[in-house]
């Protein structure tokens, strides 16, 4: 008997609620239809009425007059940000794998086909795209972009790619997905213009820039141009060393083992003596400031997520020097814990950021209306602090001590050679995991919910000020300080509190995720170890 045939013998007599309940469940008679019947009507929606040639934004007003990426979008643009066109290409490739279902096969290709479009020339991607041309993405630029204040990395335009927010990394992890399937000649020549990028923009000691190519003025002495930094902010490195391991497994190229080796060794190369880590460094390797509320100082943060990816580089590598980076690092995170007294009876453990060499919090404040007159600041005081971007946090340091304990126990072999074990599918290459929790009666509302247009509106969208133009008030005053957004000239993003209904791709990707997790379960198409896990998910 296998260890998941054991399991569930024992699941059968330890845990018959959770057997009842996915019994209930089976209505396949019934339900099947249904569901498949529900995704194909909001896909094609979302397709043939809502897409840009193929590409999305985030939300959509449901006359579709408005429409915001991570700001207010015109007519012509699609962003490549979650959960903008790469996360519906993945969906729908997600889509057609477990349905068969050609349409979602092209849905796909359509999403894929705007990903290359979108593709920069040096193999990288921005943010966002605009099909209407380059002068008109700068016109975007010069008006929204440039008035968002708290949004400074669309304050101007840069004309390169960018590593931030997994941006390039997921386009051409999309793109690998869609080759793999068919062996498009086309996708296949994107993908490589892709990782080609990812390896020249490689700094020789393994760290990557949040941007490239780096301009010249990226190395501006006075270190108001962050790009060019080593940086750890928004998984920029993770997520460059995450994609070329799936490439290395999936590509058969051993020539990618000494690029994803010196990304892992910049984790060591790059930590602190007291064992934390910064957000980002200089090119001297020292730890760096970037937006004008990220000042120079260590982050409890980075250290924890950084710590934990060691346990992953020993995981995948065997080589227990990244284990051995792990205890200063939880030290640390033990030291520069909140008191008390600050951690509003425990919600928070850390502040955002701490002072190098004193260990104090550093709190970033702002004060002024717009972006023209307003500015940010930081000082010890834990009042008035950003809505936008939080002066605190919550570390479990006892999760990373546990994954340290158990990764210490584990003996696993060093391989010296150019080959990667991922035993716990780290960098397996697929989005879909099992929902954890969800039963029939969730999967039907889902269903009455989708409209007779084929939407599932919602409200509490992210929108913004139309821009009107350039700031006026020039008082420093503090009545925005605590806001996500200033004055109406502000076009920074911000929830809108009304009933007001809207678009949303997040809301149809996570719907399409549980309908096609419930088609999953039924159709038999889970691995066992996928149905132990639902069988082992808390039953609501």
């Amino acid at each position: 008997m296998s260890s998941i045939q054991h399991m569930k013998s024992l699941l059968f007599y330890s845990l018959p609620v959770i057997l009842i309940s996915m019994n209930a469940c089976t209505s396949k008679d019934s339900l099947l239809p249904q569901v498949e019947q529900t995704m194909l009507k909001a896909t094609q929606h979302m397709v043939e009425e809502v897409g840009t040639e193929g590409g999305y934004v985030w939300y959509y007003l449901p006359d579709l007059s408005r429409r915001w990426g991570e700001m207010e979008a015109y007519p012509t643009m699609i962003w490549f940000q979650h959960p903008g066109t790469v996360s519906m290409g993945h969906l729908f490739l997600d889509a057609f794998q477990v349905t068969g279902n050609e349409y979602y096969y092209q849905a796909a290709s359509k999403a894929a086909s705007a990903v290359v479009e979108g593709q920069r020339p040096e193999g990288g991607w921005n943010y966002t795209y605009d099909f209407a041309g380059e002068q008109s993405l700068i016109s975007w630029y010069e008006q929204i972009g440039k008035n968002g204040w708290r949004l400074e990395e669309f304050q101007h335009y840069s004309a390169n790619s960018t590593f931030d927010d997994k941006v390039t990394a997921d386009a051409a992890r999309f793109l690998l997905r869609m080759y793999l399937e068919r062996k498009d000649p086309i996708i296949h020549e994107a993908l490589q213009k892709a990782i080609e990028f990812v390896l020249i923009s490689q700094y020789s000691n393994g760290g990557w820039p949040q941007r490239y190519p780096i301009p010249s003025s990226d190395h501006d002495p006075a270190g108001k141009q962050y790009a060019a930094f080593f940086t750890f902010n928004d998984d920029v490195i993770w997520e460059n060393i995450h994609f070329l391991v799936q490439c290395y497994q999936n590509l058969s190229k051993a020539d990618y083992a000494n690029a994803i080796r010196r990304g892992m060794d910049f984790y060591l190369l790059s930590q602190d003596g007291s064992g934390a880590w910064a957000e980002q460094y200089d090119l001297e390797l020292n730890p760096a400031g970037a937006r004008t509320y990220e000042p120079l100082a260590l982050r409890p943060s980075t250290t924890f997520k950084n710590a934990m990816l060691l346990a992953r580089f020993y995981e995948l590598t065997g080589d227990r020097k990244f284990l051995d980076a792990i205890p200063s690092a939880i030290s640390w995170l033990e030291q520069v814990k909140l008191p008390d007294s600050s951690t509003a009876g425990g919600k928070y453990s850390h502040a955002t950021f701490v002072e190098i060499g004193t260990n104090r919090p550093i709190y970033v404040h702002r004060k002024g209306s717009n972006v023209k007159y307003g500015y940010y600041y930081h000082d010890y005081r834990d009042t008035l602090l950003l809505g936008h971007y939080g002066g605190k946090g919550f570390i479990d340091i006892d999760a990373l001590r546990k994954t340290y304990d158990r990764m210490a126990n584990l003996d696993l072999k060093k391989d010296s050679g150019n080959v990667f074990n991922d035993p716990s599918g780290h960098f397996e290459l697929k989005s879909m995991q099992p929902a954890a929790d969800f039963d029939s009666i969730e999967i039907q509302e889902i269903m009455q919910e989708l409209d007779e247009k084929g939407r599932w509106l919602s409200i509490g969208a992210m929108i913004s000020n139309p821009y009107i133009g350039e700031g006026q008030l020039q008082e420093p005053t503090d009545g925005y300080a605590t806001t996500n957004v200033g004055d109406a000239t502000d076009t920074s993003p911000f929830r809108d509190e009304s009933d007001q209904e809207y678009i949303s791709t997040a809301v149809y990707i996570k719907n399409m995720r549980l309908l096609l997790d419930y088609l999953r379960k039924h159709d038999g198409s889970l691995t066992e170890a996928e149905e132990l896990l639902f069988l082992t998910s808390p039953v609501r």
